[in-house]
């Protein structure tokens, strides 16, 4: 028994020595070997007395290894707690849900390195480019996010990424230098927008989807209590510390730089993108003409080719001299019989085109060939966004509920009839056609660009209408609308409508006028408009 005891221990310390010696042998490669200043073994592998938690007395490196600031501890709880927890959800959605939530990890690794920065590094002029260079992983990583939404608009899941593209500018809290939380909070909004329609489609027919979506809304949470609790009146940098972009090569630069808390779920998310392809094996440039630039220098070396100029005479002392017997300035003769035909009278040119007849102009593709896009209503920073509708929805009529701040814009769009409820800023129309718009008021203007067939009744107020190349139109106006304003550019068939003298009374139809006559009287010209006898 006792034997066995020994045996026992002796493998004890065998392991531990064997886990001492792992650990060494990074140290001494590279003794910076530290990530962020901080030592590459884990918070874990080190007690509160300097022992490694796996048995015996820790190396120097890692006694002397500075401890993460508070507020970076903090950070990595919020990764490895809701984060992951998120893109666990992710994943068991899985397709491009797992794909973006890879990236949002990303996102998240990028901060946390930016954070880091900040705590070494004094603060930079928020307008300079070295700012700029500082933050450009992070807006790298947030943009990869937002691209995956955006090259699959087509996807049955777009709504989900719509939820997390809007929701990833939420990392833009480190740029508020006076109320970061109020960032926080106000991406939130943006995000439920998407994410609330998630829950709505799939709250009856599959939980996992609801539960993706709420495990997305506790990150903001968690994040807002951070960001209180470390950043209350904005970022801190170190008023004592380096450059920042020395302290971004630094950060970049550790070997373990890797313990970053980006932590792989126990499905694995998608694999890493290849390396590069190196041309190490690739054939050498064609050579340069004999004549030409030395080739001892690389033909991009722009220093290279004036180094050539500035030799002077010598430059020019491998070109053929022209004897001046062949020189055709000095010699008219040569001038009549050269074989460079002279330029052509205007006659001969016209007569040239005429003969070989006009370029035909390129067509219009075809309607089949066009690519069709999928219909857009979308609620950006105070707009609607309308675009590509061919018809109603399945619902009806297209319903908006605006308010006095919001404006309007409307492209693309085919046989649709849109409801604007609520007293909207303003409206603008554009390459549509067959379009129906009912509204109640607006502060200032409906704009009516190129959309033939354009018909809009107003139910309460407007102050200025605006056609632009507009063929066929029919306003109704309200009695509270008829001091409106219309204004018209190259404009055909626009009929005004106008309440009748009570309410059972039907609309009375005025025509816009659309020929105008202009004379010059006493030097100055008159326009009427022309009237039509009979």
């Amino acid at each position: 028994m006792a034997s066995m005891n020994n045996l026992t221990t002796l493998i004890k310390r065998l392991e531990a020595a064997t886990s001492r010696l792992e650990d060494m042998v990074p140290t001494m490669n590279d003794p910076s070997a530290t990530s962020n200043g901080i030592a590459s073994l884990p918070e874990s592998g080190l007690t509160a007395h300097g022992a490694d938690a796996r048995g015996g007395a820790a190396s120097p490196s890692q006694q002397a290894a500075a401890p993460l600031p508070p507020a970076i501890d903090d950070f990595d709880a919020l990764i490895n707690g809701d984060v992951k927890t998120f893109v666990n959800m992710s994943e068991e959605i899985g397709g491009l849900v797992a794909e973006q939530s890879a990236a949002v990890l990303r996102a998240f690794a990028a901060e946390r390195k930016f954070l880091i920065v900040t705590t070494k590094a004094k603060k930079p002029d928020i307008q300079s480019p070295v700012y700029m260079e500082v933050l450009k992983d992070l807006q790298a990583t947030m943009g990869v996010v937002n691209d995956i939404r955006e090259a699959n608009r087509a996807s049955p899941l777009f709504k989900h990424l719509s939820t997390v593209s809007e929701g990833i500018n939420v990392l833009i809290w480190v740029a508020n230098e006076s109320k970061p939380a109020d960032t926080v909070t106000e991406m939130l909004s943006s995000a439920q927008f998407w994410g609330n329609r998630v829950i709505q489609d799939y709250k009856e027919k599959d939980q996992t989807h609801v539960q993706w979506v709420q495990t997305f809304y506790r990150i903001f949470k968690s994040l807002a209590a951070y960001v209180r609790q470390h950043y209350m009146t904005g970022l801190t940098w170190n008023p004592n510390g380096v450059d920042p972009l020395q302290a971004t090569e630094e950060v970049n630069a550790g070997p373990s730089s890797a313990r970053s808390p980006t932590p792989q779920s126990s499905t694995g998310g998608p694999p890493p993108p290849p390396p590069l392809p190196k041309f190490d094996n690739a054939p050498p440039p064609p050579p340069m003409p004999p004549n030409g630039v030395s080739t001892s220098k690389s033909p991009a070396d722009m220093g290279a080719v004036f180094d050539e100029i500035s030799r002077g005479e010598s430059v020019t002392s491998k070109l053929r001299k022209v004897d001046p017997s062949s020189q055709t300035h000095k010699n008219p003769s040569l001038r009549a019989g050269s074989a460079v035909p002279s330029a052509p009278t205007r006659s001969d040119s016209q007569n040239s085109i005429s003969s070989r007849g006009k370029s035909p102009l390129p067509g219009k593709k075809p309607e089949s060939m066009r690519t069709k896009k999928p219909p857009k209503k979308e609620f950006e920073s105070n707009k609607w966004l309308i675009e590509n509708y061919d018809g109603n929805p399945p619902e009806g009529m297209l319903e908006i509920k605006a308010s006095i701040s919001h404006s309007i814009l409307i492209s693309r769009c085919t046989k649709t009839t849109i409801r604007v409820v609520g007293k909207a800023n303003a409206i603008s129309l554009d390459n549509c056609t067959q379009v129906s718009l009912v509204i109640d008021s607006l502060v200032s203007s409906v704009d009516v660009i190129k959309s033939p067939k354009f018909e809009m009744q107003v139910l309460g107020t407007l102050p200025t209408i605006m056609l632009d190349q507009v063929d066929g139109a029919a306003l109704y106006l309200s009695r509270e609308s008829l001091g409106t304003e219309v204004f018209t550019s190259k404009c055909t068939g626009v009929n005004i409508n106008l309440p009748g003298q009570s309410d059972d009374d039907d609309y009375v139809e005025r025509a816009l006028p659309e020929q105008i006559k202009s004379v010059v009287r006493d030097g100055v010209v008159v326009s009427e408009i022309v009237e039509h006898a009979g």
